[in-house]
Order: structure tokens, then sequence, then C-alpha cells
């Protein structure tokens, strides 16, 4: 009779830790940054927008350049293949830090980051967007930083998606023993151009 109120007792505990890990993936309701970028690239895709690629290196060179509709999406493939905060399976690996409120810039912030940062390309998902009384907040901004790290490179992709605007790609890398590079791409399509 022991053993088998002792075989319940530990099974009651086994199921109840089972359904608050289940509970706590469930609960991560994480906004799909993929899902919105997806959305934009559908939109200019179909549209009529001319679009402008603009490639700074080191600061110093500048080459300019339009670029058909059809390639717009091989453009901005990395932007594309970012994980999918909404896939619970990826969902799993990252938090949402507490949301911020801007009030300078009247901006909400909303970040997602890595559990575990080593696993991760992704260091941080970032939303920025205008809170709209009465109504869901806008988002107008999307910060995405990538590194890359090995024992013989560093590679660093800080990128920042405008929506209904352009976005924006700087790379940075360093190889030992030679200089770091600096490169910025800005895809525009519907913004005036800027060369500073």
């Amino acid at each position: 009779m022991r053993s088998y109120l002792l075989s319940l007792f530990l099974s009651v505990i086994i199921i109840t830790s089972s359904c608050k890990h289940k509970k706590e993936e469930e609960s991560k309701n994480f906004i799909s940054v993929l899902s919105l970028i997806k959305k934009q690239v559908a939109h200019v895709d179909s549209s009529l927008y001319s679009i402008m690629k603009v490639v700074y290196t080191d600061s110093l060179n500048i080459d300019t350049s339009y670029i058909p509709r059809e390639q717009f999406a091989e453009v901005a493939k990395e932007f594309l293949d970012i994980p999918d905060l909404s896939d619970k399976k990826v969902a799993k690996r990252y938090k949402e830090e507490p949301a911020v409120h801007d009030e300078m810039m009247n901006r909400v912030i909303i970040t997602y980051t890595p559990i575990n940062p080593d696993k991760e390309e992704i260091k941080r998902q970032e939303l920025l967007a205008t809170p709209i009384p009465g109504e869901d907040a806008r988002v107008n901004n999307i910060i995405i930083i990538r590194e890359i790290s090995n024992r013989d490179s560093f590679l660093q992709k800080k990128m920042l998606w405008q929506l209904d605007k352009s976005f924006q790609v700087v790379t940075t890398s360093q190889k030992p023993g030679k200089p770091e590079i600096s490169t910025t791409t800005k895809v525009i399509w519907n913004e005036a151009p800027s060369y500073e």
C-alpha cells in the first residue's frame, strides 16, 4: 500500500510538472517578425515602385543601381531567413524582454533575444511600434542583429527594415591580422534616397 501511494504521488508530481512546462511553452505568443517582412516583400513585389540599391563600402565608395521587382526577394533574403518566432520549436529558444515605452520617440520597443546566445546566429529581433489609442500599435521599424564568430573570422550584420520605405544591412567583418571591413547596403522603394 505504501509503495502504491508513493508511486501515485510521484506520478502526480511528474504530470503536474509536465503540464506546467507545456503551459510555459504554449504561453509564448511572440510576434512573427518574419511574417511582417514577408508581407512587405509581397507588397513590393506586386507594386510599381522603382527600387534602388545603394552600396557604401568603408564609407568611401558608393555604388548605386536599380533592381527589378523580380529580384527584390533575393536582395531581401537576409531578412527572409531569420527564425520565425511564431513557430513553437523556435520560440522555445528565445525570450521576450520586458517591453519599453520610449516617450521621446513615442515608440514601444519589443525585443526578442536567444536564451542561449552562443547557439544562435540571430542575437536580437526588435520591433519599434507607435502606440495608437484604441487600436493595435503600428510597427514602424524592425531591427535584427546577426553574428557569426569562429577562430578564423567575425561577421556581424546589423539589419534595419523601415516598413513601407526601405531596408538597410550594415555588414562588418574581420579576419585575423586583417583590417575590419564595413559595407552598408540600402534598398529603397518608397523613400527619398540619401547619400550621406
